[in-house]
């Protein structure tokens, strides 16, 4: 009997965990776009009367495009994933849950996602404006890498999916991948070199894309 009652707890206590992370992971999705887009325009905007939204910027290319398309999907999934756990539709794969890290590496992602943000101060943007130009950040977490934002995106975004590792959230952090890239590489990185020239060049040749030393650009 105490054999067939530890199974039975062990099958009641699975789910009930699975209902718990999904939950935790739903709300972290909720409340990282609220901090990281919301709080930030807000404080954008009340620092300089502009919100630092640069929306359509998006219909200038086929890669911007193609980028704001793959973040939108990628926000939509990861979304999706913990809703349809706890919906019972979609179920996660617990081979890869893990709770404790993915938590972890959610919240290292979100503070430091806020943390270089800020540190871009009016510079900040959410989009490209080829016509405009900002003050190019090098200093703070820009000594380090190139792109901090989008690092401590990945960060999070790959967090939450150790939380709920389901078919909708694992493609979703593919889609933020490769959305990511295609933002980076083919319109960023670009515009940048247009605006800011050897300045631009120089950092580049020394600070690495997302991590520090690696992809760094060829001296020009």
């Amino acid at each position: 009997m105490q054999i067939i009652s530890s199974k039975s707890d062990r099958s009641t206590v699975a789910p009930l965990r699975g209902i718990l992370v999904a939950r935790l992971t739903l709300v972290l999705y909720l409340v990282y776009p609220a901090l990281a887009f919301g709080l930030r325009g807000w404080l954008q905007w009340r620092r300089t009367g502009d919100a630092g939204f640069r929306f359509g910027a998006f219909a200038a290319s086929p890669a911007e495009r193609a980028g704001g398309l793959l973040f939108v999907l990628a926000l939509g999934l990861g979304l999706a994933g913990p809703v349809l756990e706890l919906l019972e539709v979609l179920g996660a794969c617990e081979a890869l849950r893990a709770p404790a890290l993915g938590t972890l590496l959610a919240l290292a992602g979100i503070a430091g996602t806020l943390h270089a943000q800020l540190e871009m101060g009016s510079s900040w943007r959410v989009g490209v404006d080829p016509s405009e130009r900002t003050v190019l950040r090098s200093d703070g977490p820009f000594r380090w890498v190139r792109n901090p934002i989008f690092s401590w995106m990945i960060l999070a975004a790959s967090g939450l999916a150790l939380l709920v590792p389901n078919a909708a959230s694992l493609v979703g952090l593919a889609a933020l991948l490769v959305g990511i890239e295609l933002q980076v590489r083919l319109v960023e990185e670009p515009y940048l070199l247009r605006t800011h020239g050897a300045a631009y060049a120089d950092w580049a040749a020394r600070t690495g894309r997302f991590l520090p030393g690696v992809g760094r650009l060829s001296p020009r």
